[in-house]
């Protein structure tokens, strides 16, 4: 199935997490502190990280930022804090998906299997598709590169994934539902995430919601991408 890193000190919650992922066939290490999580991703190949924000010797944001800095594995962040101001910046900082403990062993089965999903979809497991042209804005599915008016955009990968789902539908309005179902993989979720990509994504773009020019939000709709000056055309 997956090769799994675990990073979490409590040793109960650490031997529950190894005991399902391993019934579930996934491959499974783990350790209890930051460095020792830094250290394994050096040395090994992983294809998702559960990372714990408690952690003995370096808080997990930190860990997170500098994990970033060293791979692009996918990692979702199990953690006991919900201070809303605290998951915006975990996700600004890299992170692929969060969990707030106490969760189920099935929430967190099914968030593995969409952000593997996901990470396979990018690898190129599945047919790219052709190279997306939206006014001065270029999306090649193939490379995983997308460019503003010749300029190179340099995104992460949630991020270029957002922007190839809305660059294939020029002009049409996507819900908040389709958005998590098609790039994030889930049935349901939280806005916050979306828009919280989209916040990022309008930067890159050299844009904001309140003046934008190729991502348009409809309140209580959803999000649309078309060319700069095409709500204006008759």
């Amino acid at each position: 199935m997956a090769s799994v890193l675990v990073v979490e000190d409590d040793q109960f919650v650490r031997s529950a997490l190894i005991r399902h992922l391993t019934d579930a066939s996934h491959t499974v290490r783990s350790v209890g502190t930051a460095l020792e999580a830094l250290r394994e991703v050096a040395h090994f190949r992983f294809d998702v990280v559960i990372l714990d924000l408690g952690l003995p010797d370096l808080d997990g944001s930190e860990a997170l930022k500098m994990l970033r800095g060293i791979t692009d594995v996918p990692v979702i962040i199990a953690t006991a804090r919900d201070d809303e101001t605290e998951i915006v910046r975990l996700l600004n900082d890299g992170a692929d998906d969060y969990l707030t403990k106490p969760f189920s062993v099935e929430h967190l089965s099914a968030r593995i299997a969409a952000v593997l999903r996901r990470s396979r979809a990018a690898a190129g497991d599945v047919p790219p598709s052709p190279v997306l042209r939206v006014g001065g804005l270029t999306v090649d599915p193939l490379r995983r590169q997308a460019e503003l008016d010749g300029v190179r955009l340099d995104l992460t990968r949630r991020e270029f994934d957002l922007l190839a789902f809305l660059a294939g539908r020029p002009g049409v309005v996507v819900s908040r539902r389709e958005l998590l179902a098609e790039v994030w993989q889930q049935s349901y979720g939280d806005d916050q995430t979306i828009d919280v990509h989209l916040s990022w994504l309008r930067r890159k773009l050299g844009e904001t919601a309140a003046r934008p020019r190729y991502l348009h939000t409809l309140r209580g709709v959803g999000v649309k991408l078309e060319p700069p000056g095409a709500e204006a055309r008759p």
